[in-house]
């Protein structure tokens, strides 16, 4: 199965020129869904993995189907003001301004192996603030993982750059 069938593409959303590639019907295919958490979870045979890490929204989807094949922990990674507890937080700049993303002060332990997991990486800003959130949380990044790259636009390879390992599932050229 080529799971680029399985991921809509609808242009003009949210705004002109942006063509979305919307992984809630890879979601809906149980094979899909199936076979990209299974493809995502590959890579990291034989890797000591604590927790996985994922992005809201569709990061907790994966991450959570992720976390219980890998019998570890799942720490969602929330906008400013959606968790309940203490919480330390990591600015990152939009295209328009800037926004926050928080984890529980206790998500994760020093020297924990961390898995980040999102649904796409596109110009890899709220991934680069996830990653420095984690850090500063003291966990460690082993591997940034998403179903889609849009190269593009840099994100993966802005990961790349500052050391990061980076896997995807596709690749849509031209985004």
């Amino acid at each position: 199965m080529d799971l680029k069938t399985v991921i809509r593409s609808i242009p003009d959303f949210p705004k002109p020129g942006i063509m979305y590639r919307d992984i809630t019907t890879l979601l809906t295919d149980a094979r899909g869904f199936r076979r990209a958490v299974d493809e995502l979870v590959q890579p990291l045979a034989g890797a000591k993995i604590d927790k996985v890490a994922g992005i809201e929204a569709r990061g907790f989807i994966l991450g959570g189907a992720i976390a219980h094949q890998l019998s570890v922990g799942f720490v969602p990674i929330r906008k400013k003001g959606k968790l309940p507890y203490k919480t330390i937080s990591q600015s990152y700049e939009l295209e328009y301004g800037t926004d926050d993303i928080e984890i529980h002060v206790d998500a994760v332990e020093a020297g924990e192996r961390v898995l980040l997991v999102d649904d796409l990486i596109a110009t890899g800003g709220t991934a680069m603030a996830a990653i420095a959130l984690l850090e500063r949380a003291r966990a460690e990044i082993v591997l940034c993982t998403f179903v889609v790259d849009l190269p593009d636009l840099g994100g993966a390879a802005k990961l790349r750059a500052n050391g990061k390992q980076v896997t995807s599932l596709v690749q849509f050229d031209g985004d």
